[in-house]
């Protein structure tokens, strides 16, 4: 199997050993990750998942209590699993907040069963109606916040369910695959020509494993439009080396770079209209996603809110959270209120 960008990163990082260090923001996750090593199992909660391959446990982990938010984080990738999402710990409690997170079947924590016909879009919204189910969440207090291949994830129950849907957010994440990838030719053709050739160079060798060839995707890319901060937090870290490659590539393809997974064709701009669910698009200035797009694609929905972060990338809610959680703190209140 053919390595992809994301386990170039993985590899990468461990070469420069990262720290856990946030410089300039509050240490987000930390104060609860310490907690969390002394009482492993609080809030922890195994959902059986009932497919046609058989019954499955995805884990999930509870925060808050709150019978009017209630808000399923759904995490990117696909196959990162949630870990890079515990900064929402530094925030969402401080508002009253009931969240979960989640690992979606495959990921990390949850089973990782050997059967690729489970690894479908649809098969995966069945699974977020099931854990929305089991944790007793309904349309007067549901929410998803769902990044990148969970913002996917979260439009496509909306479209099917949305009836049991009190808010959906979308985080840095297109409504088209096409036009996704054609975004991100966009941005590499902003690189400087002398690195676009040593990029094709290593390319067209395959030799995707070589230092200088990870080292320049690290630099050039990942650290300008993945997460911009200094340090990657630990958090971050930890889901990409917990990424669950297999089910990555057969979805989503061999990289950011090329496109060619199940999703390839993935494109539900059309259908963005029949969304009556209030709904926030984030979009973010340095992202992998076209901030623009994700700014229309806030008006096509019926009840849409655009937020936009003016120092974030792809993982927004670490590089810009002055922006990013304000920003969505005030859309759950104002949906929680009847003002959208």
């Amino acid at each position: 199997m053919k390595a992809t960008i994301l386990q170039f990163l993985f590899i990468t990082m461990l070469f420069t050993q990262f720290s856990c260090k946030n410089e300039g923001q509050a240490p987000a996750g930390e104060p609860i990750a310490d907690s969390t090593q002394a009482q492993p199992e609080a809030g922890v909660r195994m959902i059986p998942i009932e497919t046609a391959a058989g019954t499955f446990n995805v884990w999930t982990r509870k925060f808050g209590d709150n019978p009017k938010v209630k808000v399923l984080l759904l995490h990117g990738g696909p196959a990162m699993g949630c870990e890079y999402m515990e900064c929402f710990r530094d925030f969402f409690p401080k508002e009253g907040f009931e969240f979960y997170e989640y690992d979606q079947l495959g990921c990390n924590r949850s089973d990782q069963p050997d059967n690729d016909d489970l690894w479908t879009t649809p098969r995966f919204v069945e699974e977020v109606e099931q854990v929305r189910k089991a944790l007793g969440m309904t349309k007067d207090n549901f929410y998803i916040l769902g990044n990148s291949w969970g913002g996917i994830l979260g439009m496509e129950y909306a479209l099917k369910y949305q009836d049991n849907l009190k808010g959906l957010i979308v985080s840095n994440m297109q409504g088209s695959i096409p036009e996704y990838a054609k975004y991100n030719a966009v941005l590499r053709s902003q690189m400087r020509k002398s690195l676009i050739d040593s990029l094709e160079a290593f390319e067209k060798k395959e030799d995707f494993k070589n230092p200088v060839y990870m080292d320049l995707v690290m630099k050039e890319y990942y650290t300008k439009h993945i997460c911009r901060l200094a340090e990657w937090p630990d958090a971050v870290n930890r889901s990409f080396s917990h990424m669950n490659e297999h089910i990555y590539v057969l979805m989503q393809g061999p990289s950011e770079f090329k496109v060619g997974g199940r999703l390839i064709d993935w494109d539900i701009m059309k259908q963005l209209k029949t969304i009556k669910t209030p709904t926030l698009m984030i979009g973010a200035k340095y992202d992998t996603m076209d901030p623009a797009a994700m700014e229309a694609m806030s008006k096509m929905v019926q009840k849409g809110r655009y937020l936009y972060c003016p120092e974030g990338s792809h993982l927004s809610m670490w590089d810009d959270q002055q922006h990013y959680y304000p920003g969505i703190i005030q859309f759950i209140k104002e949906v929680d209120g009847g003002k959208i």
